[in-house]
């Protein structure tokens, strides 16, 4: 009898099991959409952050492509292309530090088509030292805004560095690292456009969205 009752709540703990793992992944595969959603508002702010709506009368999300190149960082990268009347306005590159204080550091920068920086922001999460390397975020500084009206002429390929290094740009007080490498970063996205301007507005768009997504930002 005892062998028994252990099989039988065997077999219920067991049946149990399976029903709750079958929920959560049916929970799961519903709100998938709605999650990635939320994402892509998200990154819709913040490209708005870099790339000011009176530049562009395009929906950036959905006119963008994917490139590889090292000057951007490792693996794959998006480009938001702005156009207003249909003629291009600009860009948001992604670009990635792979040499901060704490590992890689993700970054969107705006150029105007004449390659002047309109904007750069850190994207979350990033492992720089709180009260320190954290000081690349918006919120907490206003240092990432030293970008703005910089471009490969301003200064010139001397001043793309931190003044430590005998360039133009400020570090933060005990931490040199971190804003070493995020204006490295930038440099080389200024770099790449140039090289690859005419390329980057030619290449036909990706649209990568799933349709489930899609309806979901619909709803």
């Amino acid at each position: 009898m005892i062998r028994q009752a252990i099989t039988r709540n065997a077999v219920i703990l067991g049946l149990f099991a399976i029903g709750t793992a079958a929920a959560l992944a049916l929970t799961n595969q519903a709100t998938l959409p709605r999650v990635e959603c939320n994402r892509q508002n998200a990154l819709i702010a913040s490209l708005a952050q870099v790339m000011p709506d009176d530049r562009h009368d395009n929906v950036l999300i959905t006119d963008r492509i994917e490139v590889r190149d090292p000057l951007l960082g490792n693996g794959a990268q998006h480009i938001y292309r702005a156009r207003r009347d249909g003629a291009p306005s600009g860009v948001v590159l992604e670009a990635t530090a792979p040499d901060g204080y704490g590992g890689a550091i993700d970054l969107i920068v705006g150029v105007d088509t004449g390659g002047r920086v309109l904007g750069v922001r850190a994207v979350p999460p990033h492992n720089e030292t709180p009260g320190l390397g954290d000081k690349i975020e918006r919120r907490k500084s206003d240092w990432i805004t030293t970008f703005n009206g910089r471009s490969l002429t301003n200064p010139d390929d001397a001043g793309w560095a931190v003044k430590k290094d005998g360039g133009s740009f400020d570090s933060f007080t005990g931490a040199t690292i971190t804003p070493r490498a995020v204006v490295g970063a930038v440099h080389r996205a200024l770099l790449y456009f140039r090289d690859h301007k005419e390329q980057v507005f030619q290449a036909p768009a990706t649209d990568d969205a799933p349709d489930s997504m899609r309806e979901a930002c619909r709803g």
